[in-house]
């Protein structure tokens, strides 16, 4: 049987299909359109800016960092340009050490290199740029760039570094740089110059470099640079300039520092001199020193163990955080506050017969017999302990604290320096914040005496005690102490003053400064520092001092010769010049260095002939002038120890025992 197809109804059944697909097709060619026009029309401008960002990369341009220069225009930091082998390790392919070894056939890379590499890496993210070798050759330059292809992911930049040319001279002063960290980059981020750091991989670590780091550092520029996919620059489209930072012109005499280093040679301690009527510091000496160099690239494991673990602790800021009792420094501001408060006047005497008991307790001169009859002028110049412990029990240690505390001491200068630390000037107050049960609260008598010849509880920085001698050649006007003198504009060289104005005045009256002087003119002239500053083309004025390290037992004499180095006395000094226009006042502590005048007074002559005069000490040339100067140095300890003062303090368990300046 046949059967008839119905033509009609399949050719109703495809244009429906052919509808279908047509209608799907329009409907797919809608929704292309649509979002083509959404992302041509609406979104034009997004894209062609994620565009634009893949065809041009922002380049950070970091700023050229400040220079510091002494008052002289000495240059005591600057910067270098130097290549540097880096490896971008998220674009290694294979083993890192691999590609280390390969880069070791090209370049030398020691195995110090590797060590601070591999410590870099701790502290860095993947895909920063990682320094392997720095400061390479033209001809290690010139091997890598012809087998670049080899090593992807590894590149040479050129990038400045710093660099101090005097090596340890002032170093706790200048400080140092170093690679920023994981937690230097915390903080940055925390502050509002987070983006002014991008590209930066330095900053102060240490001293004016890390305090003025904010002037120094400088304002970053940026590169849009035209790259390939592949990332390779092709063009720069536009540039911002960075901003170099500011340079710091330091109010440190460079010559005078170097001269007053010298001077230490392998002793221990430290020297602040102040011009008084500005606050400026002259000279800022802590000994030992190091080399801030070692610090910028990263410090290798031996020199790190070496400076943390050297028992002469080259590492401490001495006249930052160092804590001395004055000795007899102390004493001129002791006579100064019986004038002031009417304890004393200059024509009244004492009778010293060698000692003072106060409570059963014998406190000895170091002049056995004594000094006889002592007025205010003798108790300075030869510097008689008993006069002093009668002074003191008379005051009582508030009234000492309350006229000590506006000359500075116990009190932060202000410097500008970060960590400075306040030295201790007692008082009935502190005591009983500082202990705990009621019996140590307690303020006996017995211990005010002591304080009087600048032992007990004193203890002060060498920047305080340097601070309060300025004060005192000031005439009672207390100006702020700082390092940095001028701030000079890296780009326009403008330069603005950081001298700050006076900060408040003592209120003293001018007959009781004026005798005080005269007093401490007369320990350099005729009394206990007279061999030192004989022939001397000025009148300076000054006091030795020698303070007591450990106590001394009941019924022994101190004798240093049968005692360790570092458990001998402290050397002290302090003094300005000339004595009645004071243009230079100065501190000076030498650890263990015994008598104040045979240790302290000899540099300070130094520092002042070359700031007043500008004579240079002169240089030992050969091992006979060696010996010679020598022998004579050593005649002449012989000779300042017959002429030498007492100090000593009072210590549990001991009696107490005056010791020689």
């Amino acid at each position: 049987m046949t059967e008839f197809k119905n033509t009609e109804r399949e050719l109703h059944f495809f244009r429906l299909r052919l509808s279908a697909v047509a209608l799907f097709v329009l409907i797919c060619f809608g929704l292309l359109l649509s979002r083509f026009i959404w992302l041509q029309v609406y979104k034009y401008a997004g894209y062609a800016s994620l565009a634009e960002d893949n065809r041009i990369s922002v380049v950070p341009v970091v700023p050229n960092r400040g220079l510091i220069l002494d008052r002289n225009s000495v240059v005591l930091a600057r910067n270098f340009s130097a290549y540097t082998l880096e490896i971008t390790p998220s674009k290694i392919r294979g083993d890192l050490d691999a590609v280390v070894d390969d880069l070791a056939t090209l370049v030398e890379i020691q195995p110090k290199d590797r060590k601070r590499f591999r410590k870099l890496l701790e502290e860095s993210k993947n895909f920063e740029s990682t320094p392997l070798r720095t400061r390479l050759s033209d001809e290690e330059v010139a091997r890598f760039t012809a087998q670049r292809y080899r090593f992807p992911g590894v590149d040479i930049q050129a990038r400045l570094f710093r660099q101090y040319p005097l090596g340890q001279v002032a170093s706790h002063v200048i400080g140092y740089i170093g690679r920023i960290s994981q937690k230097d980059s915390e903080v940055i981020d925390d502050t509002d110059d987070a983006t002014n750091y991008s590209g930066t991989d330095y900053i102060g670590k240490e001293g004016l470099e890390k305090s003025y780091e904010a002037k120094l550092h400088g304002t970053t520029g940026y590169e849009e640079v035209e790259v390939t996919a592949g990332g390779r620059a092709i063009r720069t489209l536009s540039r911002t300039a960075a901003t170099p930072g500011n340079n710091l012109i330091l109010s440190i005499d460079i010559e005078l520092q170097k001269i007053v280093e010298e001077a230490f040679g392998d002793r221990r301690g430290a020297m602040i001199a102040i011009e008084p009527a500005t606050g400026d510091i002259l000279a800022y000496v802590s000994m030992p020193t190091f080399d801030p160099n070692l610090f910028v690239e990263g410090i290798d494991q031996q020199s790190w163990e070496a400076l943390n673990t050297s028992l002469d602790k080259p590492l401490v800021n001495r006249p930052l955080s160092g804590s001395y009792p004055p000795g007899s420094t102390f004493k001129p501001f002791m006579a100064l506050a019986a004038l002031e408060l009417g304890k004393r006047t200059p024509q009244m005497t004492i009778s010293d017969p060698g000692y003072y008991y106060f409570g059963g307790h014998k406190f000895n001169d170091d002049k056995p017999g004594g000094h006889g009859q002592v007025d205010m002028y003798k108790s300075i110049v030869v510097s008689c302990d008993t006069y002093y412990y009668n002074l003191a029990s008379d005051l009582g240690v508030d009234a000492i604290h309350d006229f000590m505390a506006p000359f500075g001491f116990g009190q932060k200068t202000g410097i500008d320096l970060e960590h400075e630390r306040h030295g201790l000037l007692p008082s009935t107050a502190w005591k009983r914040a500082a202990y705990k049960t009621a019996a140590q609260q307690k303020w006996y008598a017995g211990e005010t005496i002591s304080l009087g010849i600048g032992q007990g509880y004193n203890a002060f920085t060498p920047l305080e005690m340097a601070h309060a001698v300025a004060n005192l050649a000031n005439d009672g006007v207390v100006m702020k102490p700082h390092l940095v003198k001028i701030l000079e504009d890296g780009l326009t060289r403008a330069r603005t003053t950081t001298v700050a104005k006076e900060s408040y005045r003592i209120p003293l009256q001018q007959k009781n400064i004026d005798f005080i002087k005269q007093a401490m003119a007369g320990v350099a002239r005729e009394g206990t520092s007279a061999r030192v500053f004989a022939g001397s083309e000025y009148v300076s004025a000054g006091k030795t001092g020698t303070a007591q390290v450990v106590g001394i037992k009941k019924g022994d004499k101190y004798d240093a010769k049968r005692v360790s180095e570092r458990l001998r006395d402290n050397a002290l000094y302090i003094g300005f010049a000339p004595a009645d226009k004071p243009r230079i006042a100065i501190a000076i502590v030498v650890e263990n260095g015994g008598f104040g005048a045979e240790a302290a007074a000899p540099i300070v002559r130094k520092a002042f002939d070359y700031y007043l005069l500008g004579k240079r000490p002169e240089r030992k040339k050969d091992p006979a002038a060696t010996a010679e100067a020598a022998g004579t140095e050593a005649d002449s300890a012989a000779a300042l120890k017959a002429d030498a003062e007492s100090v000593g303090g009072p210590r549990p368990g001991a009696e107490t025992q005056g010791n020689q300046e």
